[in-house]
């Protein structure tokens, strides 16, 4: 007699169109079609991950070049100036501060440059 093994697969059937829930259209419904739309979307969401790190560093780099450059310094010179006085601090915390408490990144700025 032939084993057809029905509970085992619709339950891993069930898993992929769980996954595939809110979807639009046969992507939810349509096993097959379902279990691509969640490899697909998988892979998107592996590759964002990684570029909204990128993505957020940009930003910070942006916000800081825009604050500096109100104070007459550059964004490159500030951060080689930084790392020559082994000041550590992160892109995300200047810029920050540059948005919350420009007067405490004007001080900042004075105290590294020397102007």
């Amino acid at each position: 007699m032939r084993v057809k093994g029905g509970p085992t697969t619709r339950r891993r059937r069930k898993k992929w169109l769980n996954q595939a829930e809110g979807t639009f259209g046969t992507r939810h419904a349509s096993y097959k079609v379902a279990k691509q739309t969640v490899i697909k979307s998988a892979k998107y969401a592996f590759r964002d991950r990684k570029n909204k790190k990128r993505e957020f560093r940009a930003l910070w780099i942006q916000r800081l070049n825009g604050a500096l450059r109100e104070l007459g310094v550059t964004y490159s010179v500030f951060i080689n100036l930084l790392k020559k006085q082994q000041i550590t601090i992160n892109r995300k915390m200047l810029s920050e501060i540059a948005i919350h408490d420009h007067e405490a990144f004007k001080k900042l700025v004075k105290e590294v440059t020397g102007k």
